[in-house]
């Protein structure tokens, strides 16, 4: 689940801004699908213009704009009802989200546990957190009492904070993103401007069958922040005729699949109708 909402200091939404050939949105709403297997809500506010999506992310609009990340969490919440027993939440503004850290933050949950609640970066991270869906209706009372802060939601439920070692436990995400960049918001102009210009993630790719290039041995390293881009990058086109394995296992051809670092990719030739 993500919280959408307008940006001012940006000078556009920042849902639509550029990122390697995608937008913001469209890659952490792909990022947080691979790690959650399980429905992606978009929250937006009221008329709120979103960049394309795939099929399957949910858009639902705020009741009211303005009244911070509890009023799009209980939207968020109200759409997951009877479908998901927690939910992540991350804004759309995180570019460096890898699927390891939404993992390590959903895994997290217990049953003695209301809300998983990183801190990193020198702060508690409340819009990269995980939350029961069964926290609704106590969600819901706090907006009615205009109690608009996320700590007063912490206030009423049992909560489990994770801090940096605790994180940096999980030895996958230590390994993918040691420094927690997947905390990194963009705020300002400049935040985005050198986060941009960063590299894109360090991904591994290989060609199979009749796409393989006689005497390659072992993967090629390679950076991309989409399948497009990885595909470009081992000289080839996706298209109808190649389609590609992302760590083994899901099966794709959107162009605009997000990668991470640490991703491999393999690529294969497919007929046109396969």
């Amino acid at each position: 689940m993500l919280a959408g909402g307008r940006s001012t200091r940006m000078g556009e939404p920042k849902a639509a801004l550029e990122w390697h050939g995608s937008t913001l949105l469209r890659r952490v709403t792909g990022i947080v699908g691979r790690a959650v297997g399980g429905p992606v809500v978009v929250v937006r506010a009221p008329g709120q213009a979103l960049p394309p999506l795939p099929a399957g992310v949910e858009i639902i609009e705020d009741a009211r704009e303005g009244r911070g990340p509890l009023q799009g969490l209980a939207a968020g919440l109200s759409a997951l009802d009877g479908r998901a027993d927690a939910a992540f939440l991350s804004s759309t503004d995180v570019p460096f989200l890898h699927p390891a850290f939404v993992r390590r933050v959903v895994a997290a949950l217990d049953d003695e546990t209301d809300v998983v609640l990183p801190r990193a970066r020198g702060h508690q991270q409340p819009l990269s957190a995980a939350y029961r869906t069964s926290l609704r209706p106590v969600v819901e009372r706090l907006l009615a009492a205009n109690r608009l802060r996320p700590a007063f939601l912490f206030e009423s439920c049992r909560v489990k904070r994770l801090d940096e070692d605790a994180l940096l436990a999980d030895r996958t995400l230590a390994s993918l993103d040691a420094r927690l960049d997947s905390v990194l918001n963009l705020n300002e102009p400049d935040d985005y401007e050198s986060a941009r210009a960063r590299p894109a993630p360090e991904v591994a790719v290989r060609r199979f069958g009749a796409l393989r290039i006689p005497g390659e041995r072992g993967p090629q390293t390679v950076h991309a922040a989409t399948l497009a881009a990885a595909a470009a990058a081992a000289g080839l086109a996706l298209d109808d005729h190649v389609v590609a394995a992302l760590n083994g296992d899901q099966i794709s051809r959107d162009p605009e699949l997000p990668l991470a670092g640490g991703d491999e990719v393999a690529f294969m030739a497919a007929d046109a109708g396969g």
